[in-house]
């Protein structure tokens, strides 16, 4: 696993291109940062007022699946009035990071931190190469 590709809603072009016409609400939700350690990659994904109920992490064929469900906790109407304008993101919202095939569960943690998603996925261990053995001419 040499590099961690993002590809939003399963969208492969999403990242690839900065569409001046890419709905602001998707492309604000769920930003990531990713920092690459000497044993581990660390993703920092931010999920604002998201509860630990409403994440799904999972690892599937080489992604690593983050499902995001943000309910509405706001009423449509209250005693003030009714709503007029709303920017805010509720629903379903998916997120993929290819890890590579050689990245099993139990090398994954994830934790909650004040809206940020902390992920850690420890890169395997690469086998030692032993210096040159030399194969017997008969």
């Amino acid at each position: 696993m040499s590099n961690i590709i993002s590809r939003n809603n399963f969208d492969p072009f999403y990242d690839l291109f900065d569409f001046p016409f890419v709905d602001e609400r998707k492309s604000s939700f769920m930003k990531t940062d990713i920092v690459e350690t000497k044993d581990a990659y660390k993703l920092s994904i931010e999920v604002p007022a998201v509860k630990k109920e409403g994440i799904k992490v999972s690892l599937k064929e080489g992604y690593l699946n983050v499902t995001i469900e943000k309910k509405n906790d706001n009423v449509e109407k209250d005693d003030e009035g009714k709503v007029i304008h709303k920017e805010r993101f509720f629903g379903t919202y998916k997120r993929s990071y290819f890890v590579g095939d050689d990245i099993k569960q139990s090398d994954i943690s994830a934790a909650l931190d004040n809206g940020v998603l902390k992920i850690d996925i420890i890169k395997p261990k690469k086998e030692e190469r032993k210096e040159v053995e030399y194969i017997d001419i008969k």
